[in-house]
C-alpha cells in the first residue's frame, strides 16, 4: 500500500490557482531555456521516503480542504545557500482533483495512509466531476459530498 504526504498549499485559493502557478513556472523555465521539473521544497526529509516513492502522492490542502494531489517522483535532500538542510519533492506535473475533505491547518507535512486518502474525481464522467470546484467545496463543507 502506498504512503502519501499531506501539505498545505499556502496562498493558493483553488486547484486552478495551483495549475496556474505550475504553468507560470513552466513558462519561466522555457524563457530561460532551462528544462522544467515540478518540485516543492520542504525543510524536513521524510524518514519513510521509500514507502512514499512506491506510488505515493503529495495531497494538497487548499482553503481548509484536501483538494488535489500530485504523484511523487523523487525525494532529494540538499543543503541551501545558508547551509540549512532541505528536501526537494519532485512531482508529476498533472494535478488530480480528489473528493474534497475538510482538514485543519498544520505546520510542515503529515503522512497520509492510502486507506485514509480521498478518492480521485474522474473529471471525464459523473455528476461530481461536472460541478464547479467552488460548489464541490461548499457541498463538502455542509457534509453533503
Amino acid at each position: 500500500m502506498a504512503l502519501h504526504l499531506l501539505k498545505l498549499c499556502v496562498g493558493c485559493e483553488s486547484i486552478a490557482d495551483l495549475e496556474g502557478w505550475i504553468e507560470e513556472n513552466r513558462a519561466h523555465h522555457k524563457r530561460l531555456g532551462r528544462p522544467f521539473e515540478q518540485t516543492h521544497t520542504t525543510r524536513m526529509m521524510p524518514k519513510r521516503g521509500d514507502e512514499l516513492l512506491e506510488g505515493g502522492s503529495l495531497y494538497w490542502v487548499i482553503r481548509g480542504q484536501i483538494a488535489c494531489r500530485q504523484t511523487l517522483l523523487a525525494i532529494t535532500p540538499f543543503t541551501d545557500a545558508d547551509g540549512i538542510g532541505r528536501c526537494r519533492l519532485s512531482l508529476d506535473q498533472t494535478v488530480v482533483a480528489v473528493e474534497p475533505r475538510p482538514y485543519r491547518p498544520f505546520q510542515g507535512w503529515r503522512y497520509l495512509a492510502a486507506k485514509d486518502a480521498p478518492r480521485d474525481i474522474d473529471m471525464g464522467t459523473g455528476d461530481v466531476a461536472k460541478m464547479p470546484e467552488d460548489m464541490r467545496r461548499q457541498l463538502a463543507e455542509m457534509g453533503l459530498l
